[in-house]
């Protein structure tokens, strides 16, 4: 037997890793029910100038990141994004959402939106603090 040292793992390495955890997971949860979902902002042209990336997961809908580009900002964008994203769990069952962000982003608006703190972490990235946010319906 050997540990191998640190590097970048082959794809087929990954999936073999994430195959045995989520085996072990699914013996104590059951079948695992994952959907990677996005919503998007499309300009006239039809270019993306926004979007929410997320995933539900053990019954929980974990918003992966929220981007909308500076000259859309400020307009209800990004509140729509996210409520759109909420309202598809919320339709497939899914009523609690979690999602993470930083002292320089956006703590504020997701606070506006209901989500409360449940933990942070300093120096994530260095100099900030990462904040971990929940809200259920």
């Amino acid at each position: 037997m050997i540990i191998t040292y640190p590097t970048i793992p082959s794809n087929d390495d990954f999936e073999i890793l994430k195959q045995g955890l989520n085996g072990f997971n699914e013996m104590h949860t059951g079948h695992l029910e994952k959907e990677t979902i996005a919503s998007f902002i499309k300009n006239d042209n039809q270019q993306i100038v926004g979007g929410v990336l997320g995933e539900i997961k053990w019954g929980w809908l974990h918003v992966h990141g929220l981007w909308v580009a500076p000259n859309y900002q400020a307009k209800g964008y990004g509140t729509q994004l996210l409520k759109t994203l909420e309202d598809y769990a919320v339709e497939k069952g899914i009523p609690r959402f979690r999602l993470e962000t930083t002292s320089f982003q956006a703590l504020p608006f997701y606070q506006k939106l209901g989500y409360d703190i449940f933990g942070e972490l300093s120096d994530l990235p260095p100099g900030y603090v990462s904040y971990f946010l929940q809200k259920r319906i």
